[in-house]
């Protein structure tokens, strides 16, 4: 009773959806209560619902499957990365299909390509007043403390290096419900001229944007995808010429790459005087050049005309990495590896995190926990495949061995996006910012300015 009449057969139910007063049957299903012969089709739109044939074009008008204007700040592919996509092999054979032989070959070129870098990251598990008191908060489960820990040891480490200060804007690039956005705005409760801006490609509920108290703090969110978003092109840092930091908790593979082309290149090139879309090769050029008359003089002076005051994003799910996006492409071709390199190490760098446990499980924090991030459950989904594809490796790696070369994977990839950044003029490092107890992903890496670089880079 009150539920349309139409009888479902696929779900053997009757539709659930609830009719107009008077009506027996839904919108949907209305053509089998109108006397007429008005004929219903599929929406062009999405295939999913249908439409009267006379409304169609009123449909079209209003369909939420309908195609939305694009901001300001979308630019197709500005940080996409490479451009020529055939040098990417078609197609790639999965890690499963290697013979030992080729395996062996492949950790031969690991350990070769590894020799000489820093392998062993400094420990800076850092915290933060700000999350003091709800670190101590007895109402915080196990799943809900994990996150705080993070956010207070990120807080710590931009205090470190001087980014918590005012007239800035922190951009968080993989925001979700804007914790890590949230947690900055209670640290910087007495600096003027904060904003926050939030980038997110979906639609997310229960975001903490509202929270926040003060006035003067001002969170805008941007739905778009990494990959298209031109932050100089977004009106409220078009209008200010604010300093930006870049900031991300758990930034999945590829959309760290992204995120890092966003602000070095993108970003900084247009914030240096060029006004056309930037192109990859063009921008690092114009970095070069322009970077030493930024950085020249006293630094408190100049500290408002750096397009980017400084970077930290804790790292995350390297098998989700793209050699198209990837921005330590040079960094691999240096050492004698390429994209089918690259490849397979991504997907053996889940080893680290995945491949050292026998039998599946939960490996990082909670699904029940209101912070759950996409990465968790990712990590969860990449296990039972990697199980299955370690069984081939029974007898030739332990599972020591496969937890080793992943984290040798996450090291190299990793040291691609530190040497990119240095070429770019920044101090870049890799520190672990958490305990592995508290998340298996606990690597984070902080960028700032580095004018000793910069002429170096010029000449």
């Amino acid at each position: 009773p009150g539920r349309c009449a139409h009888f479902v057969l696929r779900k053997r139910r009757f539709c659930r959806m609830i009719p107009a007063p008077g009506r027996r049957f839904c919108g949907e299903h209305g053509h089998e209560e109108d006397q007429n012969d008005r004929k219903r089709i599929p929406c062009p739109l999405d295939p999913k619902h249908t439409v009267y044939e006379d409304q169609l074009q009123k449909h079209l008008k209003k369909c939420n499957s309908r195609e939305k204007p694009k901001p300001v700040y979308f630019v197709q592919d500005i940080n996409a990365g490479l451009k020529d996509v055939a040098e990417v092999p078609e197609k790639q054979v999965p890690l499963s299909s290697l013979s030992v032989e080729e395996l062996q070959n492949l950790i031969i070129k690991l350990k070769k390509a590894s020799n000489g870098l820093e392998l062993h990251l400094k420990e800076q598990i850092l915290s933060h007043q700000a999350l003091q008191e709800a670190l101590n908060d007895p109402k915080n489960g196990e799943s809900a403390f994990k996150h705080l820990k993070q956010q207070a040891s990120i807080l710590g480490n931009m205090e470190k290096l001087h980014l918590l200060g005012p007239g800035r804007c922190f951009v968080e690039f993989g925001a979700g419900r804007g914790k890590l956005s949230h947690w900055v705005d209670i640290a910087l409760e007495n600096v003027e001229s904060v904003q926050f801006l939030l980038v997110e490609r979906a639609t997310t509920r229960f975001k903490v944007d509202g929270k926040h108290k003060r006035r003067d703090s001002i969170f805008e969110r941007l739905q778009v995808d990494i990959q298209h978003l031109c932050l100089n092109k977004v009106p409220i840092l078009e209008k200010k010429k604010l300093p930006v930091v870049g900031i991300g908790k758990h930034l999945c593979g590829a959309a760290t790459d992204l995120a890092l082309r966003c602000l070095v290149e993108s970003y900084t090139a247009c914030c240096d005087g060029q006004d056309e879309e930037p192109a990859p090769k063009r921008c690092r050029a114009a970095q070069t050049e322009v970077a030493p008359h930024k950085s020249a003089g006293n630094e408190s002076t100049t500290e408002d005309h750096k397009p980017v005051a400084g970077i930290v994003i804790a790292l995350c799910c390297h098998h989700k990495c793209d050699w198209t996006h990837y921005v330590g492409r040079e960094f691999f071709q240096s050492v004698g590896l390429g994209p089918v390199e690259f490849h397979y190490f991504q997907r053996m760098s889940s080893w680290a995190t995945c491949g050292m446990r026998e039998t599946t499980g939960k490996v990082s924090t909670s699904e029940d926990s209101e912070d759950q991030t996409n990465d968790t459950e990712e990590h969860e989904r990449m296990l039972s495949r990697t199980e299955t594809a370690s069984d081939t490796l029974q007898g030739v790696l332990s599972a020591e061995e496969r937890k080793e070369i992943g984290c040798l994977c996450k090291r190299l990839i990793d040291h691609g996006r530190v040497e990119y950044l240095q070429q770019q003029g920044y101090k870049a490092a890799l520190q672990y910012y958490t305990e592995p107890a508290v998340s298996l992903e606990n690597v984070l890496l902080t960028a700032v300015p580095n004018p000793s670089l910069i002429p170096e880079t010029a000449i």
